[in-house]
């Protein structure tokens, strides 16, 4: 009898332990080849064509709003986005394009991809597109694409906010007191590690945005502020060691600089302040800014991004957004101690893209935006891809 019970508990036991070792076979626990689906519909596979140019969704646009990990103090006053854009009075929009953020695509998204009134007209072989009101001979955005690097090459908030105003009113030849016209400013984040190893490798081709003006106070920094990293013309050929090694690189932090009041700290002088209390100010700045941007979009969300913009504006785009995940950032390997010496280098904008994520994926749960939109969005083709020149400094404007 004993033998008997032995031998019917045995069977159960063993089919369940032949089972549990045939699914680690078939589907080991750092594999990504097997997970389940609620319906034909479900979330795009890994290693699946995702789109008819065979790139795949990543994980994160994936990552439903129910999945949020709240870590800061957000109030409903920061999710609310009350904007009321105006493109027939005197509003305008205003790019911040930090590099290597995937601002490229986006800002031709804006002078490209939008459904309006009167496009913008883009000539071809033109560097520059014409992006006029209804009716009118004025521009309602500035951007790289439509006005040119007119306050500067990748003009930061401490430039843009100075210099723009100015600009506009001498292109439309108006005398608007200060305050009397809505500049509404957007921007793209990206993950710091990828940003910053993408900067690196355009750095190593070549680039240096050594036309960069910088100002600040009225004021570009001195050499001994800001000095070079490199002797010669460029830092072609760089190794990775050598970049982080620099202490004046600006790829350090470059999203929490580029987003911060930078007169708050004395601008460059960096013996105006402590170190630990100037990237105390300037985070806290840059958290601030970019909350009270009219819109800003994370380059691993575009789906979400393109919606987040549609809502804020009222504006449509033609073809949906992409997410290409083929970069040269993710084709570089690192290893976890090159990975944490990147982190410790951009420690700030570590902090800021946890907080822009945070923000962003709560403003685009609120939205409540539905399946059958969100898969019709999907279903639109990509918009085509147009290569881009790195020669910037035809576009800059010095005033």
């Amino acid at each position: 009898m004993e033998e008997k019970f032995n031998r019917l508990v045995f069977i159960p036991i063993a089919a369940v332990l032949f089972l549990m070792i045939g699914y680690q076979y078939v589907c080991p626990a750092d594999s990504n080849t097997c997970y389940f689906r609620g319906d034909d519909k479900g979330l795009f596979q890994r290693h699946s064509s995702g789109s008819e140019l065979g790139y795949a969704e990543p994980e994160a646009d994936d990552d439903g709003p129910s999945k949020i990990t709240s870590k800061f103090n957000l109030t409903e006053r920061d999710l609310e986005r009350q904007v009321h854009f105006d493109i027939r009075g005197d509003d305008v929009m205003v790019f911040l394009h930090i590099q290597k953020t995937g601002g490229t695509t986006f800002g031709r998204h804006l002078v490209k991809n939008i459904q309006l009134e009167q496009p913008c007209d883009c000539m071809p072989g033109q560097r520059k597109c014409t992006c006029h009101r209804p009716g009118r001979a004025e521009s309602w955005l500035f951007s790289r694409f439509s006005t040119g690097w007119s306050c500067g090459l990748h003009a930061d908030w401490t430039e843009l906010t100075s210099c723009v105003p100015n600009v506009m009113n001498r292109r439309d030849k108006k005398n608007a007191p200060k305050g009397k016209r809505n500049f509404y400013y957007i921007t793209m984040l990206r993950d710091p590690v990828s940003r910053y190893l993408s900067e690196w490798k355009h750095v190593q081709r070549g680039a240096t945005w050594k036309t960069a003006l910088h100002m600040c106070d009225g004021r570009p920094p001195t050499q001994d502020e800001l000095p070079a990293c490199y002797s010669g013309e460029d830092w072609t050929g760089v190794p990775l060691a050598d970049f982080m090694s620099c202490p004046s690189n600006l790829g350090n932090n470059r999203q929490v600089r580029m987003l911060a009041d930078l007169s708050l700290v004395g601008c460059y002088n960096m013996s105006s302040i402590s170190e630990l209390e100037r990237g105390r100010v300037l985070l806290d700045s840059a958290k601030a800014n970019l909350r009270n941007m009219a819109f800003y979009g994370l380059t691993e969300f575009q789906r979400k991004t393109q919606y987040l913009f549609e809502r804020t504006f009222g504006l449509r785009f033609i073809r949906a957004f992409t997410q290409i995940n083929s970069t040269r950032a993710a084709s570089v390997g690192i290893s976890e101690k090159v990975r944490w010496r990147i982190e410790g280098l951009n420690a700030l904008d570590m902090e800021l893209y946890e907080y822009a994520k945070e923000l962003f994926l709560r403003r685009y749960q609120l939205g409540g935006v539905g399946e059958e939109e969100q898969e019709e969005k999907e279903d639109v083709k990509p918009v085509e891809e147009v290569t881009t020149t790195e020669d910037y400094s035809s576009q800059v404007v010095r005033w």
